[in-house]
């Protein structure tokens, strides 16, 4: 990357160039986001705080969480503060660093739930996963912002996307392309694999060796988690693994989801569905309201 194009400015156009709509997208977008925030450190604070959840499975769920919450962060506050501002200028600098960081948990959320799926144990070891990922994510930015911008500058969309930004470089993009094609389809299918055959696993172990009531308890969470994996993965396969012929005008919709609705439902499919999480947000609730009252009493009595 020359010298010169870390001046070039890019145009955020967003989700729609309606005025009327700007006003209830930003307060429907914001209310998502602090649900976001809110649940997603309301589970990490809640595993903390209970010594019944200090487990791997909740070890992992603390991260699940956290990643949420700097995946939503990446890409929330910009758009909210474009939505109200009539200045939607980015920097070149910046428009690269909000795809790497996007890039980075995007990625670290695929592995997360493969691991999740596969072995909560067993990935606690692999320390040298998260070099691989910001590898992919360094790769992945490098594609997209190595090629020159000589053209127009706007970039449809409400971030810094693979495909909206690549259609504004003007070299040859096609090696470009075909790298990123194949790093998002090792990272995308090959961890919605394992979660697959993890879970065909888990179905036909239950099938075998549990009785009905516990193979609908266990079946009732399958379904809750591969939700959560069908919406996240679902929204991947058709934003970054179709040909670029077949785009439409469902991407910016689409990426809604995979950018703001799923870490907002997340925490809520994860842990408030199950029934240990219920029991430790009940008994922090009353140890809360318990040490309150306490507090309360001396000063009412003076």
């Amino acid at each position: 990357m020359g010298g010169n194009q870390t001046q070039i400015e890019f145009i955020l156009l967003g989700i729609t160039g309606s005025p009327g709509a700007q006003t209830p997208l930003f307060l429907l977008f914001l209310l998502i986001y602090i649900v976001t925030l809110v649940g997603n450190i309301g589970i990490i604070t809640l595993v903390r705080l209970s010594p019944s959840l200090h487990t791997p499975m909740y070890f992992f769920l603390t991260h699940f969480a956290f990643t949420e919450v700097c995946y939503s962060t990446v890409i929330s506050p910009r758009m909210l503060a474009d939505l109200l501002s009539e200045d939607k200028t980015i920097s070149f600098t910046g428009c690269m660093m909000q795809f790497l960081i996007f890039a980075f948990f995007a990625t670290i959320e695929c592995h997360l739930l493969a691991m999740m799926a596969y072995d909560r144990h067993t990935a606690i070891c692999q320390p040298l996963l998260y070099v691989t990922i910001s590898s992919c994510a360094i790769i992945y930015t490098w594609c997209l912002f190595g090629g020159s911008f000589c053209g127009p500058t706007h970039i449809d969309h409400f971030f810094c996307d693979v495909v909206p930004v690549l259609k504004l470089v003007c070299s040859d993009t096609h090696s470009s392309e075909t790298v990123i094609f194949a790093f998002v389809t090792i990272n995308v299918v090959g961890t919605s694999v394992v979660i697959l055959l993890s879970y065909i696993s888990i179905i036909c172990t239950m099938l075998r060796v549990c009785s009905a009531q516990s193979r609908a308890r266990a079946f009732h969470t399958c379904a809750s988690h591969l939700m959560a994996i069908s919406l996240f993965f679902g929204t991947s396969f058709f934003m970054y693994l179709q040909p670029p012929s077949n785009r439409r005008s469902l991407d910016k919709v689409v990426s809604i989801f995979y950018t703001m609705v799923t870490p907002m439902f997340n925490p809520f499919i994860y842990s408030l569905r199950n029934k240990e999480v219920k029991e430790a947000l009940i008994k922090c609730t009353r140890r809360f309201f318990s040490h309150w009252q306490h507090r309360r009493v001396p000063s009412s009595r003076t």
